[in-house]
């Protein structure tokens, strides 16, 4: 069954939350924002999320789609969660 962002950015935004604001509820950014010019994600905050993101969605991602039009922010990363989730199904 194919995801959709509604579904996909919810967790997204919780496992941002829990492993990089470490539950700040204080720290406000919009599903926009983007994860690199926030200071909300370093370079291997960018392998971790990869790594949650196949695990949680089951999706494999290529080192080709490692670009920022996929994984800058929740926004983007949901849209790139469900397409890849509907070619898949």
């Amino acid at each position: 069954m194919a995801l959709d962002t509604t579904s996909v950015a919810p967790k997204i935004r919780e496992y941002i939350a829990r492993n990089f604001l470490f539950s700040d509820q204080g720290y406000g950014y919009g599903d926009e924002s983007s994860f690199l010019e926030e200071g909300i994600i370093d370079s291997l905050g960018i392998i971790e999320l990869v790594s949650f993101v196949e695990k949680e969605f089951g999706i494999s991602v290529s080192d080709s789609e490692l670009l920022p039009d996929n994984f800058d922010s929740v926004a983007k990363l949901s849209a790139y969660v469900a397409g890849k989730s509907e070619k898949a199904s």
